[in-house]
């Protein structure tokens, strides 16, 4: 379920945190990420952002992907799920008893070939930052997963982590709480903050970029 919430927050704090970045901004962000050891590539829309998320991930991948607004607006998922391409592990997940199959839950998630998902906040200094309830993406993200692929609206470009947990608290937060309750009837909470500076694994970590505000 994409749920359209953002009008409701102050209009003031919208635009500080929902303005795409501009141009100087970008390049100096994406030369930060890859002085960093992330690979950082650049689409002008989400039809080009959706062509590099997949031709990044080899057919026949395990593929995960915690919820993400970016992906379902992206068409990634969908494709992901529906294509037959792939062998996608989140409906997988999903069909299981967490009562009585929660380990192999845990470890399906923990270490997929392939990790899709978004971030919060990227900060020009090529940081990442990623905030979750549960922590269920922040594993794969950090070290478990074979590579990690995210897709980034250039809205989220932060100039350091002290602003990127600002972003995080007073702007993703509130639109996460209210989309989980609309989609799931339960609260979100920021439990669970992950921070990369560096990637030391080449090409594992890939940001792929889209001009245009995407997801929160």
């Amino acid at each position: 379920m994409i749920v359209e919430l953002e009008p409701d927050l102050n209009r003031s704090m919208s635009r500080r945190w929902a303005t795409k970045a501009d141009d100087v901004r970008v390049k100096r962000t994406i030369a930060a990420l890859e002085a960093n050891g992330i690979t950082a590539l650049r689409a002008a829309n989400l039809a080009e952002a959706r062509r590099l998320v997949l031709d990044l991930i080899p057919e026949g991948s395990e593929v995960h992907s915690g919820a993400s607004q970016s992906l379902e607006l992206a068409g990634v998922r969908d494709e992901i799920e529906e294509s037959g391409r792939y062998e996608p592990l989140r409906p997988r997940i999903w069909s299981m008893d967490r009562n009585t199959q929660g380990d192999e839950i845990r470890r399906l998630g923990a270490a997929p070939d392939v990790m899709l998902g978004s971030v919060h906040a990227v900060t020009e200094t090529g940081s990442l930052l990623a905030a979750s309830m549960s922590g269920s993406q922040l594993g794969p993200y950090v070290s478990g997963a074979g590579r990690v692929i995210l897709l980034v609206g250039t809205q989220k470009i932060v100039s350091d982590l002290e602003e990127g947990l600002h972003r995080i608290d007073e702007y993703a937060y509130p639109l996460e709480d209210a989309r989980a309750q609309a989609a799931y009837g339960i609260r979100s909470a920021v439990n669970k903050v992950a921070v990369i500076n560096r990637e030391i694994t080449p090409g594992r970590i890939t940001v792929v970029f889209v001009d245009e505000a995407l997801g929160f």
